[in-house]
């Protein structure tokens, strides 16, 4: 079968690091699943440092020529009756249109959880369906049924995006077309996620769902060369005994002066072992993306770290993650750092900062059971501080070797370990997919 006979796939991921990595290792495996497929991925403008909100709202739109012309010219020749079409990126679906003009079907891939995706399922269908309104989510005392979580969802942790009236139309419009697609692929597994997914599935109104994860970035051996001094230093460290905080891309400089040194107090307190990935804060505000100290000097106390730990910039998560020193994470919950923290077993603090990582942070401790709290509300900007004892008391519990949240953690790594293996959940929604499509 030539090229130009093969069902073909146009994977249009957000250009952001972590969405682009998920798109096409994604691809990877449903090629691994069925050779049938040829799949393109189009690769779109990169989002240059703060310009992610204004790419959603009109960059992505303005390239949509360039999708249409590079669609075209791969469809080119081909008989008619050859299936194709468009998976786009759940931050890209105006790419849709695209499909649309060709008439071909177009897919969503969900980068967040199955939970998540159906709350704002949830939200758009009272507005659209109901006739009602979002204010059941904006009293921050209350507790709402939302298809997909077992237990009561507390209103405080609703993820920005449906409590954000300026961007209500926004959200809105994006869930219908959602609606619309032929079928949504979430980077959850079936094993972490079953509630949420069988809810999703059981609903006719809405597209096929298939969970196809746990889709993550490297950890090998190159990323370790890169960073011999920090894995030297683990590697001369007992099992289980550092605690390794991390906020990611965006969130490593959320913090201002004030709450850095709460921070540093809360984690000397605990006596515990620690690599900190800290980064300055934009003039922005937090919600941009940081920057580098010159040194650490400029925030950090005086005599911090006194030997029992590392403090650094940016971090190679996955890596520091892998290695056998780490038992815990204090993490700010996006969903690429839980996947992780399930995929090696490291059981989590849970600091959230934005988007939808409150909801996240509460399916860790009440969902999976397999993390503690520092601050599951706590929003990035709000002007809140989170005290070094709340920091100190939370580490210490994360790290105590006989929390069960430990034992719930290495069973979610032993299970998300087989979910791509033959004939398992993800590996068969893979295949599925596939089918479908063709």
């Amino acid at each position: 079968m030539t090229a130009a006979d093969k069902p073909t796939l146009f994977f249009i991921p957000f250009p952001v690091f972590s969405h682009f990595v998920a798109a096409v290792k994604t691809a990877e495996l449903l090629l691994e699943r069925d050779n049938r497929l040829q799949i393109n991925v189009l690769v779109l403008k990169f989002v240059v440092k703060n310009e992610i909100a204004d790419f959603i709202k009109k960059k992505s739109t303005n390239q949509k020529p360039a999708v249409r012309d590079a669609v075209a010219g791969a469809l080119n020749g081909r008989e008619s009756n050859i299936p194709a079409g468009i998976v786009v990126d759940m931050f890209c679906t105006t790419m849709a249109d695209v499909a649309e003009e060709f008439g071909i079907p177009s897919y969503v891939y969900f980068t967040c959880g199955a939970a998540n995706l159906g709350m704002m399922f949830h939200a758009q269908s009272l507005v659209d369906d109901l006739g009602g309104d979002l204010s059941e989510f904006e009293d921050p005392g209350r507790f709402v049924a939302v298809p997909g979580y077992k237990n009561p969802f507390p209103t405080s942790v609703t993820p920005a995006l449906i409590l954000d009236k300026e961007r209500r139309d926004y959200f809105l419009e994006m869930m219908r077309r959602f609606r619309r697609a032929k079928g949504i692929l979430v980077n959850s597994f079936l094993e972490l996620e079953d509630y949420a997914i069988k809810t999703l599935s059981e609903d006719t109104k809405l597209p096929p769902v298939y969970p196809v994860g746990p889709v993550l970035q490297d950890s090998g051996e190159e990323i370790r060369l890169d960073f011999k001094e920090l894995m030297d230093w683990l590697d001369g460290q007992p099992d289980s005994s550092v605690v390794f905080l991390c906020f990611g891309t965006r969130g490593g400089g959320a913090f201002d002066d004030a709450q850095v040194k709460e921070i540093a107090a809360g984690i000397e307190r605990s006596g515990r072992r620690f690599i900190w990935s800290l980064r300055k804060q934009s003039p922005h505000g937090p919600n941009f993306f940081p920057s580098d100290y010159e040194t650490f000097d400029e925030i950090l106390p005086a005599g911090f770290p006194n030997g029992s730990g590392k403090v650094i910039g940016w971090a190679p998560q996955a890596a520091v993650l892998a290695h056998r020193a780490v038992g815990g994470f204090v993490s700010h919950c996006g969903w690429n750092s839980i996947l992780e923290s399930v995929w090696f077993g490291v059981p989590v603090a849970v600091w959230p900062l934005s988007a939808e990582q409150q909801a996240n942070a509460f399916q860790l401790v009440r969902e999976f059971e397999t993390a503690v709290e520092i601050k599951m509300d706590y929003r990035a900007g709000g002007g809140e501080k989170v005290p070094a004892e709340k920091i100190e008391g939370a580490i210490r519990e994360l790290m105590d070797l006989n929390n069960p949240i430990r034992l719930n953690a290495k069973e979610l790594k032993e299970k998300s370990r087989t979910t791509l293996l033959p004939n398992q959940s993800s590996s068969n929604f893979l295949a599925k997919f596939a089918r479908d499509f063709i």
